[in-house]
Order: C-alpha cells, then sequence, then structure tokens
C-alpha cells in the first residue's frame, strides 16, 4: 500500500525578474514501512522537495499525499495538526530548544499534541537512541552527534507514519555520522517507520531499499 503518493508537482522561486524552475512533474510512490533515498548534487532540489512533502512549502502544481491524506486541501492549522501527527522530520541542523533539557526537547512535539503520559514517550524515544542517560542534560551540555540523536528522538516520539531526513549527519564528523544513522536505521527498523532521506552519500543511499537520483527538479 502506498503511503506516500507524488502526483506531477512541480515548484518555481522567483529570482529578480527570473523565475527558476527547481522541481518540474514529477510524480512518485513510496509503500508503507519502505525506506527511499533522494540523491543528486547540490542544487538539484532535493531539500525542496522534502519540504514539499513536509507540507512546510505549498506545490505549484500536482498533488502531494500522505496516508491518503492530500495536503493542498487542508488549511494551515489543519496541515499543522497534520504534520504533529503523522509526519517527523530532522533536519541538517538540530533545531533544539537551547533552554530545555533533552527530555523535553524530545516531549515538545507530545506537549503541542496534548499527548498522555509525555514524559515516558519520550524517556522511551531517548532509550531508543541510547540516550536516556542524557536526558537532563541541556543541547550546550551535548556533542554534535548526541543532538542530532536527540532530534531524531524528537521526530520518532509521536510515532509518525513517515520520516522525512534531510542529510541528518551532514554537519557531523565521519564517524560521528556513522553513528547517528545506525541509530537513525535501527530507530526506523523498531518502530517500522516509512523513511525518505536525502542524503549525497551513495553508502547510506544503498542501505535504504530503494534510491532515486534528481536531477535539475526531475528523477533520471
Amino acid at each position: 500500500m502506498s503511503i506516500v503518493i507524488v502526483d506531477k508537482i512541480a515548484k518555481s522561486f522567483r529570482q529578480a525578474d527570473t523565475e527558476i524552475a527547481v522541481i518540474k512533474d514529477l510524480s512518485f510512490t513510496v509503500e508503507a514501512g519502505e525506506t527511499l533515498a533522494i540523491v543528486g548534487q547540490s542544487g538539484s532540489g532535493k531539500s525542496t522537495l522534502l519540504s514539499l512533502l513536509a507540507g512546510l512549502d505549498q506545490v505549484d502544481g500536482g498533488k502531494v499525499s500522505i496516508g491518503g491524506q492530500e495536503l493542498s486541501s487542508l488549511n494551515q492549522a489543519s496541515l499543522s495538526r497534520f504534520r504533529g501527527e503523522n509526519i517527523g522530520i530532522i533536519f541538517q541542523q538540530f533545531h533544539l530548544m537551547k533552554g530545555l533539557t533533552a527530555l523535553e526537547n524530545v516531549m515538545l512535539p507530545l506537549d503541542i499534541a496534548g499527548t498522555d503520559n509525555a514524559e515516558a514517550l519520550a524517556y522511551d524515544a531517548l532509550k531508543l537512541v541510547g540516550l536516556d542517560h542524557r536526558s537532563h542534560h541541556l543541547p550546550q551540555q551535548l556533542s554534535g552527534g548526541e543532538m542530532q540523536r536527540v532530534a531524531i528522538a524528537r521526530a520518532c516520539v509521536v510515532r509518525p507514519r513517515i520520516l522525512l531526513a534531510d542529510e541528518p549527519s551532514g554537519n557531523l564528523d565521519l564517524a560521528t555520522g556513522n553513528k547517528v544513522m545506525e541509530q537513525l536505521f535501527e530507530a526506523v527498523n523498531e518502530r517500522g517507520m516509512t523513511m525518505i532521506l536525502v542524503t549525497h552519500d551513495p553508502l547510506l543511499a544503498k542501505r535504504c531499499h530503494r534510491q532515486l537520483t534528481l536531477q535539475t527538479g526531475r528523477f533520471q
């Protein structure tokens, strides 16, 4: 069963007097439980595609459906609620709240959703990435790899139907990045999540069930 259906989407941006087409008539599907790598050179449209899938940006044409829900049919409030309940996002930058502990950062999406037992669920998510012993540390007391693992726990804590990861090891050294990605794949496998991973690393791409190469807004 296809959990992600992308049908002939397009996205352009205006730069001065020039309109630049970043995504061009793109169509693909992702099955439930599948891991898909999107690879391509810098500027090929990978991050833009992920933003469209997350509903953080709107398509100019075509449709994006997640779990049978077409994103463009939702107003902003409904879209935010749908994203919070169904989509986990991991960015290259960690985006942790500096004044909150690791545990409190992971609790954020649960608190926003009004989930019961938020603290226990967040602690379990930190345990999933091997950081339960650092739960009461602030981000500035953690290493880069640990901060990204907290970000992974935060993305996984609501048990999203789909996980979107944009170069999650891009700001880490090779050894730390490998450890973080190992934790990410373990979390995805343990919770049976669907993942779309944007990466320039061919070795990471090969760990996914399937990979697609994006070049100037189209798959090659």
